[in-house]
């Protein structure tokens, strides 16, 4: 077997046991059956988005090749300061889905973010823009994770939004690239991503919102409508993939990092992610007025 094969195959399997243990009760209780009342879930769980944020930053930061500036040493008191307003709400749970000023401002910037990153890219070349950029890709996206799932300090109970979001955005991502590899004929973006297909995209979309049904059907504690979530992931999850890959051909990079062996780095792996979890934070907002 391929060497390169064994060391995907294993930092995947890795990759995915910890996602699982720290977005469902499974690491809490692993961890409270060695030592009782060590762990929340809630910890956990806050802890790994902490993590993703702090790695993801710093390859953020080295893709964009920043100068010698301030900006440099600006980004991260920004990013830990708009992270910090988050989680201190998000951890007692002051989070009702309302239409906050705050709320709305940071979901319009990042679809700013991602239209400049298309269209005006020459402003991505200086400091100053990529100070910004970098603050409103990789902070607002993991700030807004926190707010995903339900939870209760009296009990542990910890609702499992994150996880199933995780399933849809890698079944998309399957589906679509195994229904572009044996049907696709038109490309998506083919300067961009030459392997994206449009009948990849379609099969994408059809086969999630397969999966979305069953867990719509068989999982009544989450919020929201989960066909409408498997359609929404399905839709956006390929133009998180499109946007990490503009980003690093704009910077001439390959890869955001090397933390995951054989996968890249963080924005590697979650680039999908980052452009979902914005989206599906917004829909859980309008729900509650449809």
């Amino acid at each position: 077997m391929d060497k390169n094969l064994i060391q995907r195959t294993i930092s995947g399997i890795v990759y995915v046991a910890i996602i699982i243990l720290c977005t469902t009760p499974l690491g809490s209780q692993l961890i409270n059956s060695v030592s009782p009342g060590l762990a929340k879930q809630q910890y956990l769980y806050h802890g790994l988005i902490t993590l993703l944020l702090a790695v993801g930053s710093w390859e953020c930061v080295k893709l964009m090749k920043f100068g010698k500036g301030y900006e440099k040493w600006v980004v991260f008191p920004l990013i830990i300061f708009i992270f910090y307003i988050f989680s201190k709400r998000f951890f007692y749970h002051d989070f009702f889905f309302d239409f906050r000023l705050s709320e709305i401002l940071a979901l319009s910037l990042i679809a700013i973010a991602v239209v400049t990153l298309f269209k005006y890219p020459s402003e991505l070349y200086y400091d100053s823009g990529k100070l910004i950029f970098t603050v409103i890709y990789v902070a607002l996206p993991f700030s807004f994770a926190l707010g995903l799932p339900k939870f209760s300090s009296y009990d542990d109970t910890f609702s499992l939004e994150v996880l199933f979001l995780f399933i849809l955005i890698w079944s998309s991502d399957t589906f679509a690239y195994l229904t572009g590899k044996f049907f696709g004929k038109h490309k998506m973006a083919p300067k961009i991503s030459p392997k994206k297909t449009w009948e990849g995209y379609i099969g994408g979309v059809v086969l999630t919102l397969i999966l979305s049904y069953f867990i719509e059907r068989y999982q009544h504690d989450l919020r929201g409508n989960w066909m409408v979530v498997g359609f929404l992931v399905a839709a956006f999850a390929p133009l998180g993939d499109l946007v990490e890959s503009q980003l690093k051909r704009n910077f001439g990079v390959k890869d955001s990092g090397n933390l995951i062996p054989g996968h890249g780095g963080v924005l590697d792996r979650l680039d999908s992610f980052l452009i979902c979890v914005p989206v599906v934070y917004l829909y859980f907002i309008l729900e509650k007025f449809i």
